[in-house]
């Protein structure tokens, strides 16, 4: 979703990971940070999806590779519906599964070694409407690019030509990942008016959120 603020208290976060164990440490691990809810726990995809058309959570917290519906094609179904926001967890950082996770319209990329700090603001992030992605991930996905390995699956959006030279500025510090402070501080602005530029370019993209643009700009060699 766009940037928003205030971020909704409590956060209600639903989880969703195929192994009993690991899905009750990242629920303590949760339950345990102030103004966090777990409000529902799935065991696959399909599950997610149910739980998460019946409780409107702010959040899943999404394993990639579950039985009968994967993490990816469970998000894909979730933003589609405009269920919740994805943060996508997962032991791989391999190719397959950052691209289809993003592309899929996931918020956030994070792998399971991550410090039980770094999941909490990462839900925090991804509630807030700001991309996470995993820094290991980052310099993966920034690499294939690079290489060109990463196939434009479709064309410029028609919204592209409305953009002002901000607005396309801006993606293009997107398409860097650079985060709203990095992006403030370049081309001299207020933290604030990064944010406004960037709800207003997603919304004239049809883009949900950060990281979606952030694929769109490199995309187009911005």
């Amino acid at each position: 979703m766009n940037t928003r603020d205030p971020l909704p208290e409590p956060l209600r976060v639903l989880v969703a990971e195929d192994h009993a164990s690991v899905r009750a440490g990242l629920v303590l691990i949760l339950r345990g940070a102030p103004g966090i809810e777990v409000v529902g726990e799935a065991a696959d995809g399909e599950e997610a999806l149910a739980l998460a058309r019946a409780l409107r959570p702010d959040v899943v917290l999404m394993d990639v590779r579950m039985p009968r519906l994967d993490g990816v094609a469970a998000t894909r179904a979730l933003v589609a519906e405009e269920l919740a926001d994805v943060l996508v967890l997962t032991t791989f950082d391999l190719d397959a599964y950052v691209f289809g996770a993003l592309r899929a319209g996931a918020a956030g990329f994070l792998l399971k070694t991550a410090e039980a700090g770094e999941l909490v603001a990462a839900v925090r992030k991804v509630a807030a409407g700001e991309g996470v992605v995993d820094p290991a991930v980052t310099r993966r996905l920034l690499a294939e690019f690079a290489r060109g390995a990463v196939a434009r699956e479709r064309p410029a959006p028609e919204g592209l030509a409305r953009l002002t030279p901000r607005e396309r500025e801006v993606l293009g510090c997107l398409g860097e990942g650079l985060g709203n402070a990095e992006i403030a501080a370049r081309i001299d602005v207020a933290e604030g008016t990064v944010k406004s530029h960037v709800s207003r370019l997603l919304a004239k993209l049809g883009l949900r959120n950060r990281l979606q643009a952030s694929l769109l700009a490199r995309d187009l060699g911005l």
